[in-house]
């Protein structure tokens, strides 16, 4: 009898390659698979139609994408087939997007129902998901930790409101213009005589972190300390200071009286799944508070339960927590979305003009959420994230010691955003790239890491043939 997936495919004209049988059975502890060191999913030349696919694109996208010369067609889970007929696993997730997976049954049906009723109104009216899904967000970080709430509390007592914008670029922005506002109220009332509007008003500066991204649009990209992405359009909005993550020297200096707002990625996601240490963290926010700083945590890769805890930050202390939270990337399953979470001692400056979105919380995008947030924080699915990131790390674990000229000991991140380090510069995107033609997406993660961020719902045999083509890839180099 013909699978789903199969059957999909044969109705497309397609003919299914699975990939090559994995070791799952076969898990070594003695020494790394071998199996994948040939390809298995290399491009030959494309049939007529992905030919015309792919001539389509060259002819009218605009080129800032370097993407291989193959075209998906559909997906399942956690894996994808091309117009050929191969079959991938995603480890990537459509980038840390995809926590349900591909196609998911649930998602389909609240978009399906939604889509009949309401898909846009825009905000000059009030629709019922926008309220539902602040409401859950704010909840739901009550009862796991977060925004100054500490874990296993369930305090009621958060105060806090969201705003609804389409990605994590455009929620950077919205926390960004919060912060400049906040610090020019503050300091107005520090002084008497003072205004707001005042153009002698000094407390605008913003301060990142090297190895940071917080987006391409102008705002964002400014915090985005990588001159691969700002050179090319600079000059970028002044007053930016860079400092290194969990470098404490000079954070008095760089964080200072004339600074308005912090920002920073608990884990660095595309910087190399680089970790803030919670004492780190706990300094950041005593300075912030010494000079009436917003403190701004990016958790648009890390956050909604990739860490295995609703944020990054969720079980660390209370007296390192933000005063904003931003999240985009798997809030709705990859139907665009992105929010800010406030504490109300920030939100209170924002009034009714100061910001806004036209398409940002629209019925459609906030009643996926809602129901991809609802499932994300179910303890069956809590569950699952931890007992497969577990099992990640024990695979992952022993790379290093089979490898120990080209891995780094440490195995970056933790959850399900993990980091291989590479000590050669250039080998992660090789592995990525030999990945790839062994029908695997994985990502790099800055110059030095290979990034995986799996569906939240993979499975250990998915995780069995991800580590088992790595491990095959590593031993070819």
């Amino acid at each position: 009898m013909k699978t789903m997936n199969t059957f999909a495919a044969a109705k497309r004209g397609l003919r299914i390659r699975p990939l090559a049988p994995t070791c799952v059975r076969y898990v070594s502890t003695e020494g790394p698979c071998t199996r994948y060191e040939a390809p298995t999913h290399t491009a030959s030349s494309p049939s007529p139609a992905t030919k015309k696919i792919l001539d389509r694109a060259s002819e009218y996208l605009l080129p800032v994408y370097a993407r291989p010369n193959f075209v998906l067609s559909h997906g399942k889970g956690s894996y994808v087939w091309d117009t050929e007929g191969r079959k991938y696993l995603d480890f990537s997730a459509g980038i840390a997007v995809n926590a349900l997976g591909h196609a998911d049954e649930g998602v389909l049906q609240v978009l399906s129902n939604q889509a009949e009723k309401l898909v846009h109104t825009s905000n000059v009216y009030h629709h019922e998901w926008a309220g539902k899904l602040a409401e859950e967000l704010i909840t739901t970080t009550q009862k796991h930790g977060g925004l100054g709430v500490a874990s296993g509390s369930n305090d009621k007592s958060l105060g806090a409101k969201v705003f609804f914008a389409n990605s994590g670029t455009e929620a950077n922005e919205g926390a960004l213009k919060v912060a400049r506002k906040v610090g020019k109220e503050r300091w107005a009332a520090a002084a008497p005589g003072r205004r707001w509007d005042s153009l002698s008003c000094t407390k605008t500066g913003i301060v990142c972190f090297e190895g940071s991204f917080h987006g391409r649009s102008m705002g964002a990209l400014s915090v985005t300390a990588n001159p691969k992405y700002q050179a090319p359009f600079a000059p970028l909005i002044p007053g930016v200071g860079v400092g290194r993550l969990n470098n404490y020297a000079g954070l008095e200096i760089l964080i200072n009286e004339d600074t308005c707002g912090v920002i920073v990625e608990p884990i660095q996601g595309e910087g190399g799944i680089n970790a803030a240490q919670v004492d780190w963290l706990r300094a950041l926010r005593q300075r912030c508070d010494e000079v009436g700083a917003v403190l701004i945590y990016d958790e648009v890769q890390c956050g909604l339960f990739r860490t295995g805890t609703l944020w990054a930050h969720s079980a660390f202390p209370a007296d390192c927590h933000p005063d904003i939270i931003t999240m985009a990337k798997p809030l709705a399953n990859g139907y665009p979305i992105g929010a800010v979470l406030l504490r109300n001692t920030v939100s209170e400056t924002m009034t009714a003009g100061t910001h806004g979105t036209t398409f940002g919380g629209s019925p459609l995008a906030c009643a996926i959420g809602y129901h991809v947030l609802k499932r994300l924080a179910s303890p069956d699915s809590i569950a699952t994230v931890a007992e497969t990131s577990e099992y990640l790390t024990e695979r992952l674990e022993r790379l290093p010691k089979w490898f120990p000229n080209i891995l780094e000991n440490k195995i970056r991140g933790r959850g399900l955003i993990r980091g291989l380090v590479f000590e050669r510069e250039g080998d992660p995107g090789r592995v990525v790239s030999m990945a790839r033609e062994r029908g695997v997406f994985v990502l790099t993660g800055g110059a030095d890491a290979v990034r995986l961020v799996p569906s939240l719902n993979v499975g250990k045999k998915e995780v069995d043939l991800a580590v088992d083509v790595l491990e095959s890839c590593i031993g070819a180099l």
